[in-house]
């Protein structure tokens, strides 16, 4: 299918706009970068209405975690869903990843526990796992006042789907129930992993190879093993028993391919699969519903299939 016409704008704007590409980028640029882009192109009437939004601290090991609580626009109890932001480890933050959020909580009708675990190169692996894991372990305590019910999932976009991916693998290795997982495009292998994906859509479609390279090497940074799956999901010995699985795989995007085998993979050891192919999509799509209307049709389409899937339909 041809590349959606108004993401090719979208695509078209940022080059004639002169913008730097990541990898060219201070890492400070490139987090300034990254929210004009996200947050920063929202204008009042795009942001999406929640009943509520609550900023809180979860107490850490060696560091605290802040997180975002979006609760629906009613009182009745509903599933909770734990939410790792994308950005390659490096970028993002509960901002930049707000009207994503807000999206999801709507469109899911659940209670949404937004993560903002800390950053590489400052922080780098294993400390975004690591606060994955304590934000994720606080929402299983905390059940009753998040959503109310003891159904529990996870989800994340691009890195942040890594995380949800590594979070599902080590509930169903430590006998925990999540009841799913929402993996858009996620971020699951090595850097040198070859994917026809990666070299089709290796540059010109927002997330480029290069741009890949720099979050890996912030991230991984002197960790040696890149095939350990807590860096790289996709490796996992086993994934038998992790939870139920949707998985969003944009047409236009290096990450296209690892998405798709990682759910084979699944179906493959007997985990309850969906994969959906976001045919005409580029990476990022996701908080792009304002400016494409296909892609706003696959926002909300799997927003509420994820929520149908906590509820067990």
């Amino acid at each position: 299918m041809p590349l959606d016409l108004h993401l090719a704008g979208v695509l078209k704007g940022l080059a004639a706009a002169g913008r730097k590409p990541t990898h060219e980028c201070t890492v400070d640029e490139a987090r300034a970068g990254y929210f004009a882009l996200t947050r920063g192109t929202l204008t009042a009437e795009q942001v999406v209405p929640v009943g509520s939004t609550e900023d809180i601290t979860i107490p850490g090991g060696t560091s605290d975690v802040r997180a975002r609580i979006y609760r629906p626009d009613h009182a009745k109890p509903v599933p909770t869903i734990v939410f790792f932001h994308g950005g390659g480890f490096v970028l993002g933050d509960l901002d930049t990843h707000d009207n994503m959020c807000r999206e999801i909580c709507r469109e899911s009708d659940a209670v949404i526990l937004s993560v903002e675990y800390r950053l590489a190169p400052e922080a780098p692996f294993p400390a975004a796992v690591a606060d994955a894991i304590i934000a994720t372990d606080w929402a299983f305590a905390n059940l009753p006042e998040l959503g109310g019910t003891d159904s529990i999932g996870v989800a994340g976009d691009s890195a942040g789907g890594n995380l949800a991916a590594v979070i599902a693998q080590r509930s169903a290795s430590h006998g925990v129930k999540l009841a799913g997982q929402f993996l858009i495009y996620p971020a699951l292998d090595t850097l040198d992993a070859n994917y026809l994906s990666r070299s089709e859509n290796a540059k010109g479609y927002f997330l480029e190879m290069e741009t890949m390279a720099w979050f890996v090497e912030k991230y991984a940074a002197e960790h040696k093993d890149l095939t350990d799956p807590m860096l790289a999901p996709i490796h996992a010995k086993s994934v038998a028993g992790v939870a139920p699985a949707l998985i969003i795989a944009a047409e236009f995007d290096p990450l296209r391919d690892e998405a798709l085998v990682y759910g084979e993979k699944l179906m493959e050891n007997g985990v309850v699969t969906e994969l959906v192919r976001a045919d005409g999509m580029i990476h990022a799509f996701f908080d792009m519903g304002r400016w494409s209307p296909a892609a706003q049709q696959l926002i909300t389409s799997s927003c509420q299939r994820f929520g149908e899937l906590l509820r067990g339909a």
